[in-house]
């Protein structure tokens, strides 16, 4: 069973990343460097912001070292199927969501060791350094989100006008469907991960709760101070506020083979696809009644 969870965690983020890859063109990648703002905007606030609010927030925080690495991994992780659908369901900017998606598929080759190397050096245990290697993660990273994208973008260039609107619009249940998949995979065959009681981890979920709702109020407070549209405003803000927890499950489990680590990462996604939706609901429904 432990064998089956390893195999299809990284199978399953490389199917999800083709599959946001089939929704993209080059042409996308062109709009948005006619208009970069909201797409600059949108990668500050993921790159920068975010990891620097989740560090404040557990810096004090009484809790473990081990679990303020795993909200460290969870914060360097942006984005992902999920914050997609979430955008396309409350009609925000879906090519900016996606367009975000994918250009974080690209930096987090690098950003992440970056982010967990300083955690462990900041939280680890007197003084220890990670024992990840730079270049294990660049290739871990490259095979399972990288490539798979890139493919996915080609054939839907070369390919894409066989596939028609149907395998689109498929698509926006069959990813998350995926990555549902993924999690009960982990849950219940992972063997590290099973019997995790929920009411036991509140001192975990607290500031997870509190990193949800900072992240989707910060990003659309910088959204919409720098004169964003409404609608990207909103976007960027549950771009901030859904993290990619299988990227972080598969790092935890896969990379760094901690399950402390990889509990952050489950507990964050158990309930963060809800209170993102409804975060970026208030959000478009009550504070831009003026803006379109």
């Amino acid at each position: 069973m432990q064998q089956f969870a390893n195999i299809f965690m990284p199978f399953s983020i490389a199917l999800i990343m083709f599959g946001i890859g089939i929704e993209l063109c080059f042409n996308d990648f062109r709009r948005v460097f006619t208009n970069p703002r909201a797409i600059i905007t949108g990668l500050a606030c993921q790159l920068f912001l975010l990891p620097l609010i989740a560090f404040l927030l557990i810096f004090f925080w009484p809790i473990d070292p081990v679990y303020k690495i795993g909200i460290m991994l969870l914060a360097s992780c942006p984005g992902g199927t999920a914050s997609n659908l979430v955008a396309k369901m409350l009609k925000g900017r879906v090519a900016l969501s996606v367009s975000l998606t994918a250009f974080n598929s690209f930096i987090v080759l690098f950003s992440i060791p970056l982010i967990v190397q300083f955690s462990f050096i900041v939280f680890g245990q007197n003084g220890e350094s990670i024992s990840l290697s730079f270049g294990e993660t660049m290739s871990d990273v490259l095979f399972t989100v990288i490539l798979p994208v890139i493919a996915g973008i080609l054939l839907n260039e070369y390919w894409g006008h066989k596939f028609g609107k149907k395998l689109h619009k498929a698509l926006r249940f069959i990813l998350p469907g995926i990555m549902l998949l993924a999690f009960i995979v982990v849950i219940f065959f992972d063997e590290s991960q099973q019997d995790i009681q929920y009411l036991k981890h509140l001192n975990l979920l607290v500031p997870l709760i509190i990193l949800n709702f900072t992240t989707i109020a910060v990003g659309y407070f910088v959204a919409n101070r720098s004169k964003l549209k409404h609608s990207s405003a909103y976007t960027i803000a549950i771009e901030m506020g859904l993290q990619n927890s299988v990227l972080a499950l598969f790092i935890a489990n896969q990379v760094l083979d901690d399950k402390d680590i990889s509990l952050v990462a489950i507990l964050y996604g158990s309930f963060s696809l809800i209170t993102t939706f409804l975060g970026g609901w208030i959000l478009k429904k009550y504070f831009g009644r003026k803006k379109v």
